[in-house]
């Protein structure tokens, strides 16, 4: 019954809330977030109003994690063929420079508040939160592009680099994280270090290409749209539930990435089914509930106690400068390199700054080392600045762009048009009839 009271609690107060977000012109995603730390332990939670622990939250990661997989599935849909030919060198190249600039700022910047302050951070810490610098939450953005039905070549490329971007974060921090462990320890591990992230994109990318393939040969022996709809959530519930397995064969720890692995079945399947377009449309409306509470719920888990502490605090904020600078100008740079518009150049990198489930998983991984609750705390501590900031600053640069107008009076059952656009196909709608 209090898990039922929970679920209409985030569910119900989170459509609420969107009505206050409309009217401060903020993103359907912003509301949902501030709806999940209001219902959080810290706040409502603690008079008995919502989730009264941090563990209670913790029992519904089970939706969470569903909700990423059906995130990733829909971003796999933007790897067509097609698009991949005129996207997909820059969609590559920025993926892989941005993430790298942004580490490399990072680190800079916090090994020099390390020689600045040796008692605040570490040096192996610093390395550390460079890697995680490096994701960015595909999520957000996602909600934020859905909402606003934003197309036009910057949202294309957007959702491209924010795939590749979870690949390329991988394999930084694994390579980090070795350094920053061989730092303390006095060894180097290559299989840490190379091998074993290395082996998880494989695993994960195969993975999902057997769940693309399996997914398109059952449902042709379906016609009903409810019929192949309930075979697509299937699919994408099995490929959440292996990629959440971990085991070791001969010594080497052999995992996968829930979003590597559904965003590649999403690419498979939408690549060799011709009716993969009308089905992906029916999967986004059923999945609309699930993406509230995932992102009510990751507001939920958000711990503000980490506000109280000065030297958590002041960490995340010199991480939250350089990063986002990383973002930006890497964006920028790697854009202008591979001769990108002028407005996917400008504005690219402010969409990147959003910051969430991949980075924690990082920062989960990070606290085997000495200093590991300092960067569970940094981490949270950006996640909570960026999840907050980064919603509205995408609907911003979409909107500069060109790519998403202000919003009319418009319903469900229309694209989104400007206001003016709006009364006047109302009109027409009126003689019509």
């Amino acid at each position: 019954m209090q898990i039922l009271i929970q679920l209409f609690a985030a569910l119900f107060g989170g459509l609420l809330m969107t009505r206050l977000a409309k009217k401060l012109q903020l993103p359907a995603v912003t509301a949902y977030l501030v709806t999940g730390v209001l219902l959080g332990p810290f706040c409502l939670g603690a008079f008995g109003i919502g989730f009264r622990t941090l563990e209670e939250v913790g029992s519904m990661d089970l939706i969470s994690q569903m909700a990423l997989g059906f995130i990733a599935f829909t971003i796999g849909n933007e790897f067509r063929l097609e698009q991949l030919k005129h996207m997909g060198r820059q969609a590559i190249t920025v993926g892989i420079l941005q993430a790298v600039i942004t580490t490399a700022l990072v680190d800079l910047a916090l090994t020099a508040l390390h020689l600045i302050f040796p008692q605040v951070i570490t040096v192996s810490s610093a390395i550390t939160l460079g890697a995680i610098a490096a994701a960015t939450a595909p999520a957000a953005t996602l909600m934020v592009v859905r909402q606003y039905k934003a197309e036009g070549p910057l949202t294309k490329l957007l959702l491209l680099v924010v795939a590749i971007d979870d690949a390329v974060g991988l394999v930084v921090f694994a390579a980090s994280f070795g350094i920053a462990d061989a730092l303390e320890s006095g060894t180097v591990s290559m299989q840490s270090m190379l091998l074993e992230p290395i082996l998880e994109i494989v695993l994960s990318l195969l993975l999902g290409a057997l769940a693309g393939v399996l997914l398109n040969w059952v449902e042709r022996y379906f016609h009903s749209g409810s019929k192949r709809l309930g075979i697509s959530i299937s699919c994408v519930l099995f490929t959440v539930s292996v990629s959440m397995a971990e085991f070791d064969i001969a010594g080497v720890h052999v995992s996968f990435s829930l979003l590597l692995a559904c965003m590649m079945a999403g690419t498979v399947f939408c690549n060799i089914c011709d009716f993969s377009e009308s089905l992906m449309e029916h999967v986004e409306d059923w999945t609309a509930p699930l993406y509230v509470l995932f992102f009510v719920l990751s507001g939920a888990e958000l711990d503000l106690r980490i506000l109280s502490n000065p030297m958590v605090l002041l960490i995340g904020v010199v991480y939250i400068i350089f990063r986002s600078l990383g973002k930006y100008f890497g964006a920028y740079g790697s854009c202008a390199l591979t001769k990108c518009s002028p407005s996917i150049t400008k504005y690219l990198g402010i969409t990147l700054l959003p910051q969430a489930g991949v980075s924690l998983g990082m920062a989960l991984t990070a606290q085997k080392l000495q200093a590991g609750a300092t960067i569970r705390s940094v981490v949270l501590f950006s996640v909570l600045v960026y999840e907050l900031v980064g919603p509205a600053l995408t609907k911003y640069a979409l909107m500069a762009a060109g790519e998403i107008h202000t919003e009319g009076r418009t319903d469900a059952r229309h694209r989104n048009r400007p206001a003016e656009l709006f009364h006047l196909g109302r009109h027409e709608e009126a003689n019509q009839k």
